[in-house]
């Protein structure tokens, strides 16, 4: 995230960026909505509840893996998803910055240009 003192670019700033992006498709929002009602959901449930084709689902599911939001316990011949505790954590924190900024009454005042 960016600190008060510094404006340049770090590590934590690409971590929010992947996990934005993973979160910026309406079906990856409908994949996480439906594993927070079911922790533990099987792949081919997934498929159905979303109601996508198996391909779009499964590179749905590899961009959330991959940006860590959801883990896959393989349990053959299938794949269990769960969303990733405390994965979100970052984003919320941000985002809790930015309303604490935004809700500051001089944070957008500008000085008189006399």
């Amino acid at each position: 995230m960016l600190s008060d003192s510094s404006l340049a670019e770090t590590a934590d700033d690409e971590r929010l960026a992947v996990l934005a992006k993973a979160l910026a498709h309406p079906a990856r929002l409908r994949i996480l909505a439906l594993l927070a009602r079911t922790p533990g959901c099987i792949g081919g449930d997934i498929v159905q509840a979303v109601g996508l084709a198996q391909s779009t689902v499964s590179e749905h599911l590899r961009i959330l893996k991959a940006a860590g939001v959801i883990d896959g316990q393989i349990d053959p011949p299938r794949v269990c998803y769960a969303l990733a505790p405390h994965a979100l954590a970052p984003l919320a924190e941000l985002v809790g910055a930015l309303q604490a900024a935004s809700s500051d009454p001089a944070c957008c005042v500008t000085p008189d240009k006399r």
